[in-house]
């Protein structure tokens, strides 16, 4: 009970020096919890909806995906004749059987050509009003499509881009272009996440989505009452047989949230490894507070020893007033972390993505996995300031707090951490000479972790030399003031390697992806250069395919010299070796495709892939199927026939672009595959005739007004697409690592504010003999600005030999080009130098306003 006492006294007459640690501690929790709540609530929403929007059991083509997702090379979603319904009717326990038809490849536009589709990349969905919409939707005005002069929006995008109705918009699909005008609005009775959806009376959605009447492409069955939907789904495959899929709602319903599992997976896992940075980084500030702490109360500490007290009793007291901080930040950082899920919710609706706190979930383990984190993390930083604490010796009351470590415990670390970050050098020049990726990547794990631990264990010795370089460089200009700073700052090392350290860990992420991201574009920029011979390339950026319309636009275009289609086929193949391998794809295309992609080859010229009968593999294929020049491999079309092609052609592995295709022409393809079953293209590349490039891009442009779902792309606009990319992936990154670094700095601000309060009586002496305010408050700026500096110096340098080496493994994957982005490497710099400032304002305001002869007292 004395310790708990001792405990309770000391965290609340020191609470303002425990304040930085605890708000470490809550941002960290916050941010784990945040997580998981928002995607918990993300996985109530969809689970809702897909049970909502599921029926009994729906049947659907075998060739039907188990999402229900409908984008094909076609342009045509999979169908099943009309018959089925009849035959569905007819099976034991079904009360009703309605066919419907939808896809997703559709592109809906208003009447100025502006696409209808959510900004949040949810699908567009263009279907026929059937009864089982019927039970999550309700027509909040007008009606039901009743012709094909009629369409029925969801209400979340009629409110998006303001339709009401008699609006007139026009469907895109594969068949051609359909004009409706906009006769109802449906809201929908659960949750829409994000999904645009448009209804058509049936006929008009046979018609429009597939091109003919008479299919559809599910069949939704409702079990008779007492029937359930395992006993239902068996017997209608008693009746169908298997040609054709059948689901229960269940099975609909997992296999849509197993589609996007797999996404919020990798979004959650992303969240949680920077909570993980932040805590890391955390853990640095709470040392280091307890450290300051336990230095402070030397004396305090050794009158308990004095009067009796065991170190066990110290020990286990400063563990309690940790043990303190990680419950008071972790409490904070659980409702922090509800407030930060729902904020992330309504920034989703800002981005059209409709989450409702209705749906919000609080599993339990969530505030359990948060207290766990915050209180296990916060004791065990606190550890090392406890022991430390626990071997202060009664005589330690009679000197002065702060005594000066163990010069014999320093050496030993400062061996150790050249012996780990020797360790971690010699890994990552392990990874950069590795001739696998896969190997590499490895040994670039372990050299980032082992440099990345040295570094922090070395730091007193770094932080020693590297200050005095600073202080030279930086603070000499400021005479006595700025050789102050510098003192204090070496006053001790270990502290200042520490706080250095937890800015090193964000920065030096940061500069890693910098290089990794800037030699990615850099590569692929060059590698644009070298092989595509093209002057512009048209596509869908959703993935959806070309129609013959556009197809035929383009080509009707002046100042074109030629067009390129370009066709991906399904096949199995079956090897001279005489083995099988399912789903490859081989690349159709017109014979001018060579001259449009330079892709470079170790035998044979690809012109000669495009011969009748003929296709290439690549490298690594041919040497593992023993294919050489002349040999035959027999293809069997998923949609078609089987061909025996000859190999006339084998491309290089370290090709970027189509790296891994196979090549066959067009021509060759269309004699094995009935036209009803050709993929429409894929891509376009056009060339304009000799200078005629930029009346070419305009004309181009022009023919592609009526189809607004393509895109043309001369090789800048890809250049700086591909740029664009990246760096909106970086900037996510960036953003998330902030936290870490806002923690970082927090630790600067609370290093900063300890010093001063240890250094009391000697602040109230210099100002006695002579130190102004604002020269004291200078000192206190420059002592931070070089602690940040030094912490930038290391992470910066550490990031930049982590981002050299990953950009060496990619150079086997075709990405060559090592690219230092120093304008960000030096606006990073730059900005730890303000970092460090900012953190300085609190503690050089207080430390300025300490009356002179209150601190001389101090004790």
């Amino acid at each position: 009970m004395t310790v708990l006492k001792t405990s309770m006294r000391n965290f609340v007459a020191h609470k303002g020096r425990m304040a930085l640690s605890a708000v470490a501690v809550l941002l960290s929790v916050a941010f784990v919890c945040g997580t998981l709540v928002f995607t918990d609530t993300m996985n109530t929403t969809f689970d809702k909806l897909f049970q909502a929007t599921a029926s009994d059991v729906q049947v659907s083509a075998k060739s039907a995906s188990d999402t229900g997702e409908t984008t094909s090379r076609t342009g045509k979603p999979p169908v099943l004749p009309a018959s089925v319904v009849g035959e569905v009717r007819g099976a034991q326990g079904v009360r009703s059987a309605e066919g419907t038809v939808f896809s997703t490849s559709v592109t809906v536009v208003d009447a100025d050509k502006d696409k209808l589709s959510p900004s949040s990349g949810g699908p567009t969905i263009v279907g026929s009003w059937n009864g089982n919409d019927a039970r999550t939707m309700e027509i909040a005005s007008g009606t039901a499509p009743k012709g094909p002069g009629q369409v029925m929006v969801d209400a979340d995008t009629a409110d998006r881009h303001g339709l009401k109705r008699g609006d007139e918009i026009g469907l895109i699909t594969a068949v051609g272009t359909h004009h409706a005008r906009v006769s109802g609005i449906a809201a929908f009775k659960v949750t829409n996440p994000g999904a645009a959806i448009f209804y058509l009376d049936t006929r008009t959605a046979q018609q429009t989505l597939v091109g003919r009447t008479g299919v559809y492409t599910s069949v939704n069955v409702t079990a008779a009452k007492g029937v359930s939907d395992e006993q239902l789904k068996k017997n209608v495959v008693a009746v169908l047989g298997h040609d054709y899929k059948v689901q229960t709602a269940k099975e609909v319903a997992d296999a849509n949230q197993k589609q996007l599992q797999s996404f919020l997976d990798v979004m959650k896992y992303a969240m949680l490894g920077f909570a993980g940075i932040a805590f890391l980084v955390g853990i640095f500030l709470i040392v280091n507070t307890f450290s300051m702490l336990v230095a402070q109360r030397t004396r305090e500490i050794g009158l308990l020893r004095a009067i009796g007290s065991s170190r066990k009793q110290v020990n286990r007291s400063v563990l309690v007033e940790a043990l303190l901080l990680g419950v008071a930040g972790s409490v904070l950082g659980v409702g922090a972390g509800v407030g930060l899920a729902i904020g992330l919710m309504k920034l989703m609706g800002q981005m059209d993505m409709k989450l409702s706190t209705d749906d919000l979930t609080v599993a339990w383990t969530t505030p359990a996995l948060g207290l766990l984190l915050g209180v296990v993390v916060t004791v065990l930083a606190a550890y090392l300031p406890a022991r430390r604490a626990g071997k202060v010796s009664p005589m330690a009351a009679l000197r002065d707090a702060g005594a000066p470590a163990d010069a014999r415990s320093g050496a030993v670390r400062a061996v150790l951490g050249l012996l780990l970050t020797a360790a971690g050098g010699w890994s990552l020049y392990a990874a950069a000479t590795a001739e696998k990726a896969k190997t590499g990547s490895g040994w670039l794990g372990l050299g980032v972790l082992l440099t990345l631990i040295g570094f922090v264990v070395v730091g007193p010795l770094l932080a020693g030399a590297l200050v005095r370089v600073l202080g030279a460089v930086l603070l000499r200009v400021f005479g006595p003031v700025g050789r102050m700073a510098e003192r204090n700052a070496l006053r001790n090392p270990r502290r200042t390697g520490a706080t250095g350290a937890a800015l090193m860990i964000g920065l030096a992420l940061v500069a890693c992806l910098s290089v990794v991201g800037s030699s990615m574009v850099a590569s692929a920029t060059d590698q644009l250069d070298k092989t595509v011979g093209t002057d512009f390339i048209v596509q869908e950026d959703n993935g959806q395919v070309i129609t013959k319309q556009a197809v035929q636009a383009v080509k009707d275009t002046p100042g074109l010299a030629r067009v390129t289609e370009y066709k991906l086929l399904d096949a199995t193949l079956t090897t001279p070796d005489g083995r099988t391998v399912p789903k490859e794809t081989i690349n159709a295309a017109d014979p001018t495709y060579a001259q449009d992609v330079r892709t470079k080859t170790v035998a044979g010229s690809l012109a000669d892939a495009y011969r009748p009968d003929s296709m290439s593999v690549f490298e690594g294929f041919a040497k593992e199927h023993g294919i050489k020049l002349g040999s035959t491999v027999a293809v069997r079309f998923k949609d078609g026939g089987t061909a025996r092609l000859t190999v006339r052609a084998i491309t290089s592995d370290e090709a970027v672009v189509d790296k891994g295709a196979m090549y066959a022409s067009i021509a060759t393809v269309a004699k094995y595959v009935p036209a009803d079953r050709m993929p429409l293209d894929d891509l376009l590349f056009a060339t304009a005739k000799d200078g005629q490039e930029k009346a070419a891009y305009q004309a181009l442009k022009s023919a592609l007004h009526e189809f607004p779902q393509y895109t043309v792309r001369d090789q800048t606009d890809y250049k700086q697409e591909l740029k664009d990319q990246i760096g909106q992936l970086l900037n996510m990154i960036y953003g998330l690592l902030a936290l870490a670094i806002i923690v970082a700095v927090l630790g600067v601000v609370n290093t900063l504010a300890l010093s001063v309060v240890e250094r009391t009586r000697e602040i109230g002496l210099m100002r006695a003999i002579g130190l102004s305010r604002r020269q004291l408050r200078r000192m206190i700026r420059l002592e931070s600005v070089v602690i940040a500096v030094f912490g930038a110096l290391l992470g910066l340098g550490l990031g930049m030999g982590w981002g050299a080496t990953a950009q060496q493994l990619l150079s086997l994957e075709g990405l060559k080009v090592l690219d230092i982005p120093w304008p960000t490497i030096t606006g990073v710099f730059i900005g730890s130098a303000f970092v460090g400032l900012f953190a300085a304002l609190v503690p050089a305001f207080r430390a300025a306003r300490m009356n002179v002869l209150r601190a001389i007292a101090t004790d």
